[in-house]
């Protein structure tokens, strides 16, 4: 959407629109645009057969459910791999980021929680 059109939305409506919060736009039933890129050469990667096993939204257990002293539930925590395959043998774990997304704390810690908890290294594109 253009900023032109979000503003005549915006004065049509009298509702301010929020742009998305990395400014990301969706694509083919990703996230963005870049990871809808990334799946188109992952693909042509896999026929050509450089790659095996393709698979996309892959999630993995960080920290299994919980529960506290109150005997209240705590969620488990999970990371969501935007793709895994096989490459030479070695199980790949791939996640699309921005240089912005790459510093999130959220991320940060599941990156590292990855790698204490599966030896996985997450391969940033």
């Amino acid at each position: 959407m253009t900023k032109a059109r979000r503003e005549q939305i915006r004065a049509a409506l009298g509702v301010a629109i929020k742009p998305r919060k990395y400014r990301n736009r969706k694509s083919g039933g990703f996230d963005s645009v870049k990871e809808a890129e990334r799946w188109n050469v992952l693909v042509a990667r896999e026929h050509g057969g450089a790659i095996a096993d393709l698979r996309k939204q892959v999630r993995f257990e960080l920290v299994p459910k919980q529960l506290r002293d109150d005997g209240l539930p705590e969620k488990p925590v999970q990371y969501v791999a935007d793709f895994v395959y096989v490459e030479d043998g070695r199980r790949v774990v791939e996640d699309v980021k921005s240089p912005m997304t790459r510093r999130l704390k959220d991320y940060i810690i599941k990156r590292k929680l990855m790698l204490w908890v599966h030896g996985i290294t997450i391969r940033e594109v």
